[in-house]
């Protein structure tokens, strides 16, 4: 039986989600511009980031005041409750820049440290992820109702399709392409969608094999990360490692092993 409080967590990640969702897709300015910049000028930050963050904040907030957050646009306290709110309010900024509809809202809540709900949303597919934890990973979107995910069944690598992420920083960029490089010959093929909320959604829902990136965030992981796990999905890092900022791999029964030791071989953990 689904603990009531997950299940709580679960309604109010949803209707923030839905909110900060609704908010970028019919608030979207036609003369976006760019509001300030993160680990390069290529990474950036633009205004309907920031508002969607205050929107998902301010409504957690009002209903659960002594919950902590952890956002991405800066977003911090550390709450009395035991429970973490860990917020992307839009991942895959660059694509919702550029008017691409690869773009979501990622919302979880940790309990006591461990990650128990996770909210992907993601507008422009019309598409909402959710998990709680050990209650398995479901989905609306273009289908009737809501659907069971489930992670495909394992291909041999060779015929695995495995998605992954660049760094905006040039020399870590660099050398991700070295590995990419090296990695194609021995893969189906490689994609680059450039959210990391919804490559782990879409591995979840069967429409990947695997997922790598390295330098990724709290925020960028932890929902999407509880979503493609309750789907059947491997997670981890370097061998014998958590997904961190790193490396986070993920990928189906039998394509997560022989993947994260060719990056492991490759290095790409480090520059």
């Amino acid at each position: 039986m689904t603990d009531p409080l997950h299940t709580d967590l679960l309604e109010l990640a949803q209707e923030a989600a839905r909110r900060a969702g609704a908010l970028l897709r019919d608030g979207r300015p036609a003369d976006l511009a760019v509001a300030a910049t993160k680990s390069s000028p290529i990474d950036v930050v633009t205004e309907m980031d920031i508002a969607a963050e205050k929107l998902i904040t301010g409504l957690i907030a009002e209903r659960r005041p002594d919950d902590g957050f952890l956002g991405e646009e800066g977003a911090s306290s550390d709450g009395t409750s035991g429970i973490r709110w860990v917020i992307d309010p839009l991942d895959g900024t660059v694509n919702y820049l550029y008017g691409l509809p690869t773009w979501a809202v990622s919302i979880a809540a940790e309990q006591d440290g461990e990650t128990v709900v996770g909210v992907v949303t993601a507008p422009m597919r019309g598409e909402t992820f959710h998990a709680v934890l050990g209650g398995g990973a479901w989905a609306a979107g273009a289908w009737d109702g809501e659907r069971r995910l489930a992670c495909r069944p394992a291909p041999p690598l060779d015929q695995a399709l495995v998605s992954t992420g660049f760094n905006y920083v040039a020399e870590v960029r660099a050398h991700q392409a070295e590995v990419a490089q090296r990695l194609i010959p021995l893969l189906r093929d490689i994609r680059r969608g450039g959210s990391a909320a919804v490559d782990l959604c879409d591995l979840a829902a069967g429409r990947l094999d695997g997922y790598y990136e390295r330098g990724l965030h709290a925020w960028d992981l932890a929902a999407g990360d509880l979503i493609a796990r309750e789907a059947g999905v491997l997670t981890g890092g370097r061998p014998g490692e958590r997904p961190s900022g790193v490396l986070a791999v993920a990928g189906t029964p039998g394509v997560f092993e022989p993947l994260q030791r060719l990056l492991e071989d490759f290095g790409a953990w480090h520059d």
